[in-house]
């Protein structure tokens, strides 16, 4: 699998987001940084995440998705649209439930241009176990049956 990267594009407050590879909690800082940036632009009127690219994507990543479709729906009042033509992939997002939280497309975003690669922020070991237990707690809010599959991971982080 590639390294992963996130990949993103803006026009008059419409935003894609591209994942690429295998993206994992390496990349939750820059993914978080640039998130908390876009829903703060005065123009944001739309987002996509397109994983058309994606090689595999862990259960951080997927939070961190969670929450940022939660929080388009809740102060926006829409919900994001994701683009994967993956078979394996979207059944992943189904499981996760956040076919409940985006509108799904299984197929390939339409979107022109590759985008620029997002900054990559370092975070201490610290600051990336606050966000891997944020995307966690995130996902178990999704269903029970994530509550289920991650409150002993939850519960082992709480406790360092």
């Amino acid at each position: 699998m590639s390294e992963g990267q996130v990949l993103a594009a803006s026009e008059h407050g419409a935003y894609v987001l591209r994942l690429v590879g295998d993206v994992r909690l390496t990349l939750c800082a820059s993914i978080e940084d640039y998130v908390d940036g876009m829903l703060n632009d005065p123009e944001f009127c739309s987002v996509w995440v397109d994983l058309c690219d994606v090689e595999g994507v862990d259960s951080t990543t997927l939070g961190q998705l969670a929450k940022l479709a939660m929080t388009v729906h809740e102060r926006f009042d829409f919900r994001p649209a994701i683009y994967c033509c993956d078979a394996g992939i979207n059944r992943l997002l189904g499981s996760m439930g956040l076919n409940r939280l985006f509108e799904m497309h299984e197929k390939t975003c339409c979107a022109s241009g590759a985008g620029q690669s997002i900054p990559m922020i370092p975070g201490s070991e610290d600051d990336v176990r606050q966000k891997v237990l944020e995307a966690h707690r995130t996902l178990m809010d999704v269903s029970s049956e994530n509550r289920d599959r991650f409150s002993e991971l939850v519960a082992t982080l709480e406790r360092h």
